[in-house]
């Protein structure tokens, strides 16, 4: 018997014809690349070997069969994840960056984590900076809706006359240093309140006792007032500070006081955090 005819398909027909969205390739998400799991094995078998291994010690530790070993650790070894010695294999210089590169965000996110909690507990954004390379850095600020940071209208960095950061940054360094920064980053008005010229700067920062917060009240910014409280780090200048409304001014020098303190019971941490 014969089968009835298909009917034909027409442009018109396929244009009204429901289209089917085209499936994934089954288990594509769950896809692994073989090669690069075993790549992985090695350096973390390297890893755990600082004075060294042969690549039969590290086949047999990974259970890779040894072309295939040999074959990832040729490719390692051009790459610059790994480096070989007299036979050894140990991790080169593009695995230590990846490694430097984790602890330094590790320590960031232990500033970070410290900072948001004397947010929490102080009622004010809390910034954390440091003198570097001849420059006014702030490098991480906790704030929240409830306490905002102040905004950066002027580069923090040309203004450090003007703001409590800069001022106690200042006053940890030597005289020359001083002078230097003046030099290349004069003082100028910002608001009425702002200090008036470099030399008027220099014998402020002078008196500041060693260790002491230094408090600003609406230079760099009308509406804020703000305190920093210095952290030496070895040869290194830095500073915690906090911000508060110019109609909270009369919190500063106890918002202070209870910064000065968290600083004080996690100076050994938060140096170290700073200094890795």
């Amino acid at each position: 018997m014969a089968l009835p005819a298909q009917p034909r398909s027409t442009p018109e027909a396929d244009r009204a014809r429901p289209r089917v969205p085209e499936q994934p390739p089954a288990r594509t998400a769950q896809t692994l690349i073989g090669s690069v799991q075993r790549a992985m094995r090695l350096l973390e078998t390297v890893a755990g070997h600082p004075h060294g291994a042969t690549a039969k010690q590290l086949a047999r530790e990974t259970g890779l069969a040894l072309p295939t070993a040999y074959h990832l650790l040729r490719t390692l070894v051009h790459e610059g994840y790994l480096h070989r010695d007299k036979g050894l294999f140990f991790l080169g210089e593009a695995a230590e960056r990846l490694s430097s590169s984790g602890a330094a965000q590790k320590r960031r996110g232990t500033i970070a984590d410290t900072l948001g909690r004397w947010r929490d507990s102080i009622g004010a954004p809390v910034y954390y900076a440091m003198y570097r390379d001849g420059e006014i850095d702030v490098l991480c600020v906790a704030d929240a809706p409830a306490c905002p940071a102040v905004e950066e209208w002027a580069d923090f960095r040309e203004t450090g006359h003007a703001h409590a950061v800069g001022q106690c940054l200042l006053s940890q360094l030597d005289e020359d240093a001083r002078r230097d920064h003046l030099a290349r980053h004069p003082a100028r008005s910002l608001t009425p309140y702002t200090v008036r010229d470099g030399h008027a700067l220099l014998r402020r920062v002078e008196r500041v006792g060693r260790m002491e917060p230094v408090t600003e009240r609406q230079e760099y910014a009308l509406g804020t007032v703000c305190a920093a409280v210095p952290i030496t780090v070895g040869t290194t200048a830095c500073t915690v500070a906090l911000s508060l409304p110019a109609h909270q001014a009369d919190r500063l020098p106890s918002a202070a006081r209870q910064l000065q303190h968290e600083v004080g019971r996690s100076a050994g941490s938060l140096a170290l955090a700073i200094s890795i």
